[in-house]
């Protein structure tokens, strides 16, 4: 009997071994439903496929796991082996995060791919020194101005309860003279039932994500920036994986890369398509609110460019080639 029990547990073991598994925790800022969360669980799928079973990736949705400014920090130290962060959450920390945040430099998605180009070899140079590397980013739909009340010009954001998410967001604030109040996605909704919130700038998404239309009139489409969410992948867990796993995770991560920029740009339609149905004034910029916005543009640049040196120089010049 203890023969038996002997040749089995062997064989369980040689088992196991064979099929022995590597898994990964994805933590995730936003909703199963957004469209950033449907294409990481795709991605997910996908390497668990290529892999035979062998690499499980989980994906954390809504900041289950880690809250959004604490995902970068976890995938850095090994708490987490891969993660999804929106880059200009993390501007203070190196002002190249926060490029794609600037208001009107990049505001198409054709410009934001050219960003993300010039942007990429800079990042992936800064990520290696911290231990991680970039496996790829998705743009967010240009980004919009949500309000309770008309807004004609800068003027009428004066002292209205700013939403911030972002250094960026909150320095718009700041230059229209509104209270910036920081909320993430996760709690937007909340803020605006409880009156913490009044206007903010915003994806049409998010605006979908978080019921907006629940709270908010109007949404002014002024195309202001397409911040971009990175997913970034810890060097030694990475290392760590066979070759062949190795090829079969960056060949999802590409085949992701792909499919959320095309699902962004479908995204941007079909959410203000449901924002005006659910009641949402859904309206084109004025021109003095344009201007207005546009001159608040020209400032944060300036200032971006003095913070971030030879490197946003360089930036820039290679957007301006």
């Amino acid at each position: 009997m203890k023969h038996q029990f002997g040749l089995f547990a062997a064989a369980f073991v040689l088992g196991t071994a064979a099929h022995a598994q590597t898994k990964w925790d994805l933590p995730a800022a936003y909703p199963a439903s957004n469209f950033h969360t449907v294409n990481l669980t795709a991605f997910a799928n996908d390497v668990d496929k290529a892999t035979g079973g062998k690499l499980k990736i989980t994906v954390h949705p809504g900041a289950s796991l880690f809250k959004a400014p604490e995902i970068k920090r976890a995938v850095q130290g090994g708490q987490a082996q891969i993660g999804e962060i929106l880059l200009a959450n993390y501007q203070n920390e190196w002002q190249m995060f926060g490029a794609d945040g600037l208001p009107f430099l990049a505001d198409s998605y054709a410009e934001s791919m050219k960003l993300y180009k010039a942007q990429k070899p800079i990042m992936e140079k800064k990520l290696a020194e911290q231990g991680m590397m970039l496996l790829y980013a998705v743009a967010w739909p240009p980004q919009g101005l949500y309000s309770k009340k008309p807004i004609n010009s800068a003027a009428d954001l004066k002292g209205s309860k700013w939403r911030a998410y972002s250094p960026s967001t909150a320095r718009i604030a700041d230059l229209v003279g509104a209270q910036p109040v920081t909320v993430q996605a996760a709690e937007l909704s909340q803020a605006l039932a409880t009156g913490v919130v009044e206007t903010n700038m915003t994806s049409g998404a998010t605006g979908v994500d978080s019921k907006l239309y629940e709270h908010l009139s109007y949404y002014y489409d002024v195309q202001a920036w397409l911040p971009k969410n990175a997913v970034l992948v810890n060097r030694k867990a990475f290392d760590a994986l066979d070759k062949p796993t190795q090829d079969a995770l960056l060949k999802a991560g590409a085949d992701a890369e792909t499919r959320g920029w095309e699902a962004s740009q479908k995204v941007n339609t079909d959410t203000l398509a449901t924002l005006k149905a659910r009641g949402m004034n859904v309206l084109p910029p004025s021109p003095q609110l344009k201007a207005d916005l546009k001159a608040v543009g020209d400032t944060m640049l300036k200032e971006w460019q003095e913070k971030a040196g030879a490197e946003g120089k360089a930036l820039i010049d290679g957007l301006n080639r």
